[in-house]
């Protein structure tokens, strides 16, 4: 299915629309507006409603027939929002006191999209946070002023339906979805206090009682808080500014877990690190998280917080589910070389591995088929432009702007869910006329000496394998604990034993034992878990080796030195070593 309008592109070069696939042509629909001072652009959440503000007014066509709306006289505007009923837009433009240090005119104005007419002004000093939340049928709109959330009904903005009041509320996130609305509020903590958040349901909020879940914590100078679809829960990833242990210039960051039901938990990563991205699949029922230090770690949990698959690890601080959640994007952009890993997960296979080098933005089409990466200034001023991809890996459409030019934006056109139905997926990467985006590799730097020389391969972290964490049929429901998988080893390493001895006594004395069948029954090939016991017996294992080698040359008739006599008399006392090692003892 092809779209009238399926991406908004905003540079130096104007504003413009690129049609989706299959032709990837510029809209004739849409007339290019040419100014080099397009400051904002926005959809409606269906998207059949286009806002932007070209550095002189700010303009709102229909998108299906091509007709202009409205255009209103607020040149100095750089943030545009849609309601989601398509009702009124709102519109933010820097705030500035008088000349004389008295008060300035209010600056976030709210728009009567039937009308035209200007329903209400505000004045809101910052841009954080600066947009209104709407409920999704627009019943309800709240915003936060001085420390409190107040509450309009049916967009009557003049008066104040209702208030949250308490000590100091930071910030919150209405949920998405129908009725009953539900409110997550952060009050970050102070004077030895904890921070915390709890969900309400509007209009009950009669003190900690009303509350549908709290949860309290330290350590948090800030919050994110993420609604699943259903808005059956929330995770809220707490940062604080610096890790007072030094370990991560990131700061320290935790993941919580709050259920609308009152459940709540803190996510136990297994790994030590920042979070760096947190996405709730689709299906509201799992989420992803990508955390700890580089090569950083992927794991789905369930609601339980329980993990369903670990991604191993790799070179990665995004996470994207497809719109309809069938595909999962890890991805490594900003300070990483922008490799994804594409997988199916409803039977976590991989499908590809793209690379979108120097990217700065990821979107999925709404079609859920189609990917776009897009280098933009200001966060990168040089080989501005984009690329549209198929999740299979091919790169579709590629365009990069002049070098004297820069590129700002790229945004698709949004649809409702349920206009492009879920598709099976596809392994093999579907015909493209462009080359596959594959870059050379980066050779690594030889000093002079040893460029004749055979490379040795040398790895700084060893990469963990994707494992899937849900229990296996006919097995146990919960993974086994660090006890039982000592017993566990415990009894497969006097297994072992028991089968040498039987061995041994089968065969009888012999002058020279075989060189390595003895040793490979006596030393199972397996992990404790602990890195220096490991390398412990990794070390016992060569000098055994050495031994029979030296009992070898023995039986041959070689005359021995007396170190290797007295290695040999060693044996009993380093297989003994070895036996406690795998025991555990």
């Amino acid at each position: 299915m092809s779209c009238l309008f399926p991406l908004a592109v905003r540079g130096s070069e104007g504003l413009y629309m690129v049609n989706g696939p299959p032709s990837f042509t510029e809209s004739t629909a849409f007339q290019r507006d040419s100014g080099k001072n397009c400051k904002a652009l926005a959809f409606s959440k269906d998207g059949s409603l286009f806002a932007w503000c070209n550095g002189e007014k700010v303009n709102v066509v229909n998108v299906i027939r091509a007709e202009l709306l409205h255009s209103f006289d607020l040149p100095k505007t750089v943030c545009l929002e849609f309601s989601p009923k398509n009702n009124v837009l709102a519109t933010w433009q820097a705030y500035a006191t008088a000349k004389d240090g008295t008060a300035g005119v209010p600056n976030l104005q709210l728009h009567d999209l039937r009308t035209g007419k200007c329903l209400k002004s505000f004045i809101q000093k910052k841009m954080q946070n600066w947009c209104p939340c709407w409920a999704d049928d627009e019943s309800i709109c709240a915003r936060n002023v001085n420390n409190e959330v107040h509450f309009f009904e049916n967009n009557n903005f003049n008066t104040i339906a209702n208030k949250l009041h308490l000590q100091k509320v930071s910030d919150f996130v209405l949920s998405p979805g129908a009725q009953p609305i539900k409110v997550a509020v952060y009050v970050p903590g102070s004077k030895g206090a904890p921070s915390f958040v709890r969900l309400y349901q509007y209009p009950n909020f009669g003190g900690p009682q009303s509350a549908l879940a709290n949860k309290s914590f330290f350590k948090a100078d800030k919050v994110t808080m993420l609604w699943n679809k259903k808005a059956t829960a929330v995770l809220v990833v707490a940062s604080t500014e610096v890790d007072k242990s030094g370990a991560s210039y990131y700061g320290e960051q935790t993941l919580h877990y709050l259920a609308a039901g009152g459940e709540s938990a803190v996510v136990q990563l297994p790994k030590n690190g920042p979070i760096y991205d947190v996405a709730w699949s689709p299906n509201s029922a799992e989420f992803c998280a990508v955390y700890g230090f580089m090569p950083a770690k992927a794991t789905v949990f369930n609601l339980k917080c329980d993990p369903v698959f670990d991604f191993g690890t790799g070179p990665r601080n995004a996470a994207y589910y497809s719109p309809h959640g069938h595909i999962l994007v890890l991805a490594g952009f900003g300070n990483l070389r922008g490799q994804m890993e594409v997988w199916d997960v409803k039977n976590y296979k991989l499908i590809s591995k793209p690379v979108a080098s120097d990217s700065t933005y990821f979107a999925w089409c709404p079609d859920g088929e189609h990917i776009v990466t897009a280098t933009c200034a200001p966060r990168l001023r040089v080989g501005n432009g984009y690329k549209i991809w198929h999740y299979t890996g091919s790169v579709l459409h590629s365009y990069e702007v002049p070098s004297d030019e820069e590129m700002w934006q790229v945004f698709w056109q949004p649809f409702l869910d349920g206009v492009f139905p879920e598709r099976a997926v596809k392994y093999q990467p579907v015909p493209s006329e462009l080359p596959s985006a594959e870059p050379r590799p980066a050779q690594a730097y030889r000093p002079p000496a040893l460029r004749n020389k055979p490379v040795t391969s040398s790895k700084l972290h060893e990469d963990e394998p994707p494992q899937n964490m849900k229990p296996q049929l006919g097995g146990s429901d919960k993974p086994l604990s660090k006890t039982a998988l000592k017993n566990q080893r415990k009894h497969e390493a006097k297994k072992a034993a028991k089968q040498e001895a039987k061995a041994d006594a089968h065969q009888g004395p012999a002058p020279v034992r075989p060189p390595q069948s003895t040793l490979q029954n006596t030393v199972p090939a397996m992990t404790t878990g602990d890195p220096e016991v490991d390398k412990k017996i990794k070390n016992l294992k060569k000098k055994l080796k050495a031994i029979e080698q030296l009992k070898e040359q023995a039986a041959a008739g070689k005359q021995l030195e007396k170190n290797q006599v007295e290695k040999i008399q060693k044996e009993a006392a380093l297989l003994k070593e070895l036996e406690d090692l795998e025991l555990g003892v």
